[in-house]
């Protein structure tokens, strides 16, 4: 399908032409062309989902590396995880775009801006279109690289380009792992293309050592990526960056590629029950730790930042107990909410004219409407308030959990309580009450442009609707 290879090219062109074209190509043109291509790739995707009839298609663009009895393919595998991902990224991604249109516009570096974007979406396409373990490596290198160059985007800061490279440094650790369980799944299964890799894992035991050890390696992987103890601290810190790429991070993207790895590997993790139950506790004591830091926190995004961290750590809870669906579910509906938050976020930010104290706002309400009505939205969706979308997602994490482990549901529970308090901290506090910043900064609010209200808008709407997806089956209608 010729469909299926255009998805990743088109971000690619893109970054050529903003990359290439840097200081040549004129202001209007950069985010037509950065926003165009990750659209294309969007359209892309809906038609291959369109023709998609359940069966996972791959398509083998060309032999890449063979050696001895190993043969590494450079194909793609299209099938309904690949497919959920790819909304979700390219999705997103476009509403982002969009709104760095607005955000960045007077920034010098424009273009090169939007080049990275682009070579961001191109590598996270590739980290979940590959059909074998070397591809999601190549992809999961890509993005490794693209957050680095976001994060220290505005590298005259030295602050800022420390974080950078501890987004880099830190996530190197976790990439040995990674690069480990590639090494073990070479030397167990003789191939690295999925679809061998789990078809031969059949034949091995529960509890076999081998399958251990990789699962193991590979989740080392996943705590770099995905922010988890100890490999967490990273996460934070990224904040340096522009608050679009917060968003893109932080929200549907990078920091959910280990969830990915590990919904995309159950078969081997489902093999591995002691691996299971490290990633549970590992991704509770995570979503506890988030929580309480986020508690004491006043920069209006660095409690977004831990709020994240929480979350993540929910995610893999969900996988520890092999509630693979509800995890990739939350996966989702966390894309939709804290992209909306985190650009909302900037939207505040914008108004305020770079404050993000929350010390300093107060009374924002009348004088952003839109951005305060759709951070509400956002807010109660993360807190797990029904009928929003992250409601359902926490829900059927927890009912597994219940399941699986009393004293883990009672912690879990607790942090989602937390979470609800810290969220509607910040929200009243920015929001509500009388504003307490200067009087230049108070003359100064105004609402964003329409390139930025309109992704908060859409994210808002998905952020409410957003749990249909994963509707309890008892809800559905006959047909």
């Amino acid at each position: 399908m010729t469909l299926i290879s255009l998805i990743p090219l088109f971000p690619l062109i893109g970054f050529l032409i903003n990359g290439i074209g840097f200081g040549k190509i004129s202001k209007t043109l950069v985010p037509i062309v950065g926003t165009g291509a990750s659209l294309l790739s969007f359209g892309c995707v809906f038609a291959a989902y369109l023709q998609f009839d359940g069966t996972p298609v791959i398509v083998n663009l060309f032999d890449w590396i063979t050696v001895g009895d190993l043969n590494i393919k450079f194909s793609f595998q299209f099938d309904q995880l690949s497919l959920i991902m790819l909304f979700v990224i390219t999705g997103v991604g476009t509403l982002i775009h969009l709104y760095s249109a607005g955000y960045m516009s007077h920034d010098e570096g424009y273009g090169k801006f939007f080049a990275y974007l682009n070579l961001f979406l191109f590598s996270m396409i590739l980290l979940v279109l590959g059909a074998n373990y070397l591809i999601m490596f190549i992809g999961w290198e890509g993005v490794g690289l693209c957050s680095y160059l976001l994060i220290g985007f505005w590298n005259k800061n030295t602050d800022y380009a420390n974080a950078a490279r501890k987004a880099f440094i830190m996530n190197r650790v976790g990439d040995l792992g990674f690069l480990v369980g590639i090494f073990l799944i070479i030397q167990t299964f003789g191939t690295l293309e999925y679809l061998e890799v789990f078809e031969k894992a059949k034949g091995f035991q529960i509890g076999d050592g081998i399958i251990l050890a990789i699962t193991f390696a590979l989740f080392i992987g996943a705590m770099g990526k995905s922010a988890q103890i100890p490999l967490f601290t990273w996460l934070p810190d990224a904040m340096a960056g522009p608050t679009p790429v917060s968003a893109l991070i932080h929200a549907a993207t990078m920091v959910t590629s280990g969830i990915y790895m590990i919904v995309r590997s159950n078969v081997l993790y489902s093999l591995s029950p002691q691996t299971l139950e490290f990633v549970a506790w590992i991704g509770l004591a995570t979503a506890l730790l988030g929580a309480t830091i986020g508690l004491f926190q006043n920069d209006i995004k660095k409690v977004l930042a831990y709020s994240t961290v929480s979350q993540l750590g929910y995610m893999f809870l969900g996988l520890g107990v092999m509630a693979y669906s509800s995890g990739l579910f939350h996966v989702i509906t966390h894309a939709f909410f804290k992209a909306l938050l985190f650009l909302g976020a900037g939207s505040v930010i914008h108004a305020m004219s770079g404050d993000q104290d929350i010390r300093n706002m107060g009374g924002l309400w009348p004088k952003i409407k839109i951005t305060a009505i759709t951070f509400l939205v956002g807010t109660i969706a993360i807190s797990g308030i029904p009928p929003f979308s992250g409601f359902f997602s926490k829900d059927e994490i927890l009912a597994h959990v219940f399941e699986h482990n009393k004293l883990m549901w009672a912690l879990a529970l607790l942090g989602s309580f937390m979470t609800a308090f810290y969220m509607f901290r910040l929200f009243f506090v920015t929001f509500k009450g009388n504003f307490r910043g200067t009087h230049d900064q108070e003359h100064h609010l105004h609402e964003s442009p329409r390139s930025m209200t309109l992704p908060l808008t859409v994210l808002a709407v998905l952020s409410i609707i957003g749990g249909a997806i994963g509707f309890p089956e008892i809800f559905h209608f006959p047909h």
